[in-house]
């Protein structure tokens, strides 16, 4: 193994491991797995592991090799705080897939574990580091789109029954919750990450014709912020065949539309702009149809910044947002009424 290389371990071989493989395998210059560890054999058995790595059924053999200094952990989100917690205290530093934990009491205990054990976590929010992304995020720190007036986001995705077929998928037990928390999470982060968060919501959840499953699968949201701006947020499973997500912000300046990973910019003087290029994104039946490259950037800022000890872009404090707006919204849908994003702290 070269001096040069971070060895690394992947705990959990599901459907959601195939775009992080990839990417580990684009990282072999700079990374060495060392170690992939699922609790059911036949997951390991019918994946292609990292070049290099053992697989295990047990997770002591991660924590116990002393080479190993972070972890990726892609076990469903049931699991994370337990995985999470041992691997911090073992000293390891520590990926995790979306979200951080099925409610935000769990997310927040995950995260303070991390702290309270020195270590560094991140979480797998591609959606931040897609190049349209970066170059909206500059364009509203430098103010070229004036004071924000507005802004809405749309995930009009498809999933067929069979998906919610699969035991455990869009329940409250294993998922955490349905559209909220498994798809329309990277478009909410996103959105909140460029335009901070609301101090109110009112929200509206629902179970279309669409599924028949224990939680929702379309959500509505007024996002009610200081100085009057209002967000839109609208998330389905329920609208075949599925179509690109959208997050559109207006200003007295200028408009951006961000599209899949597509930025358009059309400022109120007649310039445009555009950066980035528009991107599969799981929308349709098949929720592995999209690329990998904002997987393996957010791998490859992760292990750099383990490397140099700095802090990794996609922090697991900084994910804690969009569990505070997801709760807010669903708690609103429950008492018929506005919430904060922190009624939980407070309640």
């Amino acid at each position: 193994m070269s001096l040069n290389r971070l060895p690394v371990a992947i705990v959990g071989a599901g459907m959601g491991s195939a775009p992080h493989f990839r990417s580990l395998d684009d990282l072999a210059g700079e990374i060495d797995v060392r170690w992939v560890a699922s609790r059911d054999p036949a997951r390991l058995a019918a994946v292609a592991l990292p070049a290099g790595a053992r697989a295990t059924v047990r997770l002591d053999d991660v924590l116990e090799d002393p080479q190993v200094k972070a972890v990726v952990v892609l076990t469903p989100p049931s699991a994370h705080l337990e995985v999470v917690r041992r691997v911090a205290q073992a000293g390891k530093h520590v990926l995790v897939e979306k979200p951080l934990e099925i409610d935000l009491p769990h997310a927040v205990e995950l995260v303070e574990c991390c702290e309270a054990a020195g270590v560094s976590l991140g979480v797998m929010l591609q959606h931040r580091l897609r190049d349209g992304a970066l170059h909206l995020a500059r364009l509203l720190a430098e103010g070229r789109l004036g004071r924000l007036t507005g802004v809405q986001a749309s995930v009009r995705w498809w999933r067929p029954q069979d998906y919610y077929d699969v035991p455990g998928r869009g329940t409250l037990a294993r998922d955490g919750g349905g559209v909220l928390m498994t798809q329309a999470i990277h478009t909410l982060d996103l959105l909140l990450t460029l335009c901070g968060e609301p101090e109110q919501v009112t929200g509206a959840i629902t179970t279309s014709a669409a599924h028949s499953m224990e939680c929702e699968d379309t959500a509505t949201a007024l996002l009610h912020y200081a100085g009057g701006m209002l967000g839109v947020v609208h998330a389905t499973t329920a609208a075949p065949p599925g179509y690109p997500e959208v997050i559109a912000i207006d200003g007295t300046l200028g408009s951006a539309t961000l599209e899949s990973g597509e930025l358009r910019v059309r400022y109120a003087d007649g310039r445009t702009e555009h950066a980035g290029a528009s991107v599969g994104t799981g929308g349709g039946a098949d929720p592995m149809g999209f690329d990998h490259a904002p997987h393996r950037a957010v791998l490859r800022d992760f292990f750099l910044a383990v490397s140099a000890g700095r802090t990794p872009a996609v922090t697991g404090r900084s994910a804690l947002a969009v569990h505070r707006l997801i709760a807010a919204i669903v708690e609103s849908s429950r008492r018929g009424a506005r919430v904060a994003p922190g009624f939980l702290a407070s309640s």
